[in-house]
């Protein structure tokens, strides 16, 4: 058997079945239970390691698996010696500080209290690097009842909506310490791995094909210009003459959240027979 790519994949949590979803778009076999802690894929020589999403980034930082996918925080929270390659675009959270409501606390008022956390070593840094001596409690969860508890002053969390601190009766202050999504991780100076890239280049190829639609539509040639102005493409749009006179038929890519404000401006060009379709999967 070839040597096999090695990659980490979150076994529960919301980085879950968003991170499996996104490699079966790139053209990768996944798991079909939850129960299953490692998928073979052999036609494209990948083992996938189903795993907690806090210690992945441990296992490819010791060079164990090539590649991994993670949260931003739980990325920098290990301080693992790992890279961030590329982000996945789902996932999306924020970490925040949060004390009582109406106590109105700033980050200088953090100095010398108590502040309860589940990523103990991504608060360090941060408090280290502005010179802010506060003592750090580590918790493995519920950390907004730490302050009601008399365990700390404050916390430092990870925020998505808002609603568990605000049924704790707590307030986020402070611009956000992180802000997270997805990403891809490989070991710190590894050696480039061919299979990994290709993984990569089908991963940044289901990324565009969800940002964007292909858009097809007949105008007149004397409103070309304009028409293409409103659709570029990536590198241009492909313009072919119509059997009809003095038309011609135009195909582009365009932002799949702009489609229909673009149609509308196709149509008072006078644009004609404007057709918008998915894409599957691309390389750009």
């Amino acid at each position: 058997m070839p040597d096999m790519l090695r990659i980490a994949v979150p076994n529960k949590g919301q980085l879950s079945e968003p991170a499996v979803e996104m490699l079966r778009e790139a053209g990768y076999r996944q798991r079909k239970s939850s129960r299953d802690l490692v998928m073979v894929d052999p036609d494209n020589e990948t083992e996938f390691f189903f795993l907690r999403p806090k210690d992945i980034a441990v296992y490819v930082g010791e060079g164990i698996l090539q590649a991994g996918i993670t949260g931003r925080d739980m990325l920098m929270d290990s301080r693992a010696p790992v890279d961030e390659v590329l982000a996945l675009g789902f996932g999306g959270s924020t970490f925040r500080f949060a004390a009582p409501n109406g106590e109105d606390m700033t980050l200088a008022d953090l100095d010398g209290k108590r502040i309860a956390t589940s990523f103990d070593g991504l608060l360090r840094s941060y408090l280290e690097e502005r010179g802010i001596d506060a003592r750090v409690i580590h918790l493995d969860g519920a950390v907004e009842s730490s302050v009601q508890l008399g365990v700390a002053d404050a916390v430092a969390d990870v925020v998505s909506t808002g609603t568990t601190l605000r049924n704790a009766g707590m307030e986020t202050f402070g611009e956000p310490i992180l802000v997270s999504e997805a990403v891809v991780i490989r070991p710190t100076g590894a050696p480039v791995d061919p299979k990994l890239q290709t993984m990569l280049h089908r991963l940044r190829g289901v990324l565009v094909a969800r940002d964007y639609v292909m858009m097809d539509y007949d105008v007149h040639a004397e409103n070309l210009e304009a028409a293409v102005a409103l659709t570029p493409g990536m590198e241009g749009p492909t313009v072919s003459p119509l059997h009809r006179e003095g038309w011609v038929a135009v195909r582009a890519m365009v932002l799949r959240r702009q489609a229909q404000s673009i149609m509308d401006d196709l149509w008072e060009l006078g644009a004609r027979a404007i057709l918008v379709t998915d894409i599957y999967a691309c390389r750009l």
